[in-house]
């Protein structure tokens, strides 16, 4: 992080062609098979995953109890990917590094090309808009939220706006970026720094610093992000003194208000969060434990722990996402044996986790630091 801090130059600019000079690799750019790309929302359920051990994003389609790689996978990037999503279209795959964003086209068989429009820069995380506009990366370099606005025809990115916070209190280390599924709100976890809010116009893609919350314990940190489908709660996954999943009510503005009860016990430290179609559950990765947590959220979204819970997973697990049908929940490892499990829910105990298979997405341990799952 710090060597990274050092290299960084202060405002970016974006390269259009630049990645170029960052894949002097071998297999970066993937043999064009997609007839001028952009054809993966076909409804075919696909995750994609970031191996930074190997270097390499794989991607699988999601059968029934069963993944299988989509052509030319694992593809080798020459870098080590920290961050991945999907666009809402399913049309292409954002992948950050520790100095890049490079853009991919998502074929139809879910095979990648890469596009050469991405943007020289260094996020640890990213997310977009629901409706598909804005790009939006937490910057490893200073202490600002990164936007891009995206060409939806090309998928290509180019910088909007980079608006700063200050410390509250702890150290500020970038975790995560979640926009809220209205799209009026984007959620930023800093690790030991706690929260910052930022209210979203995406029309104009105008960005404004709504307010900050301190964790106050510079031994608690927040790793992950998930808002519920109707912008009403904020869940975090929270690590240290006064670990677990933390729950807030969202109020005007994205004013945050622990609910009573909160933070709800996790494994130790929870590193992702993700909830279920349905709305009714909602899972955390357990890294240090290599389990995952799961709850079924009640009233006012208070948390019951799932009968069986916690569910065991590949060691180190950091990484969770739900197929776009809702059948299943696919988990990543960093440490992998195996990188990537894939659960069934449970068709007598709601919520609870079935392993339905496994596999490694690269040489195992692959190194998987996120993963993407489509739409």
């Amino acid at each position: 992080m710090e060597r990274a801090r050092q290299l960084y130059p202060g405002f970016r600019a974006l390269v259009s062609v630049a990645i170029l000079a960052l894949t002097g690799c071998g297999d970066f750019f993937v043999p064009p098979d997609n007839s001028g790309g952009g054809g993966g929302g076909t409804g075919t359920a696909r995750v994609y995953v970031a191996n930074a051990t190997t270097g390499s994003i794989s991607g699988f389609t999601i059968g029934t109890d069963k993944l299988t790689a989509v052509p030319n996978s694992p593809v080798s990037l020459g870098f080590a990917p920290l961050a991945v999503v999907v666009s809402p279209n399913n049309a292409y795959l954002y992948v950050a590094s520790s100095s890049s964003i490079s853009v991919y086209a998502i074929n139809s068989d879910g095979s990648l090309t890469a596009k050469q429009n991405g943007a020289v820069i260094s996020v640890a995380s990213l997310d977009i808009s629901p409706d598909g506009q804005w790009l939006f990366g937490l910057d490893r370099n200073q202490n600002a939220l990164d936007e891009f606005k995206i060409d939806t025809s090309s998928g290509g990115i180019t910088p909007f706006a980079t608006p700063g916070y200050d410390a509250l209190t702890g150290t500020i280390l970038p975790a995560a970026v979640k926009v809220s599924p209205l799209g009026n709100l984007v959620f930023c976890a800093l690790g030991t720094g706690g929260e910052r809010v930022f209210t979203l116009d995406t029309t104009s893609g105008s960005l404004s610093y709504s307010q900050g919350l301190a964790l106050g314990v510079s031994t608690t940190s927040d790793n992950a992000l998930a808002v519920d489908s109707t912008g009403s709660y904020l869940y975090v996954a929270r690590s240290g003194t006064n670990g677990g999943l933390a729950v807030y009510t969202i109020g005007a503005g994205g004013a945050l208000n622990s609910i009573a009860g909160s933070p709800f016990a996790a494994g130790e430290r929870p590193s992702s969060v993700t909830l279920d179609k349905t709305g009714k559950y909602i899972y955390v990765a357990n890294r240090t434990d290599s389990t995952v947590s799961g709850y079924s959220i009640g009233t006012g979204s208070a948390l019951t722990a799932i009968s069986g819970s916690p569910f065991g997973s590949g060691q180190q697990v950091n990484a969770l996402g739900i197929d776009p049908g809702g059948k299943y929940l696919l988990a990543g490892a960093n440490n992998g044996g195996p990188d990537l499990s894939m659960y069934g829910f449970d068709a007598t105990t709601a919520g609870k986790l079935n392993l339905s298979t496994s596999i490694a997405t690269d040489t195992d341990p692959a190194g998987v630091t996120a993963i993407a799952v489509t739409h």
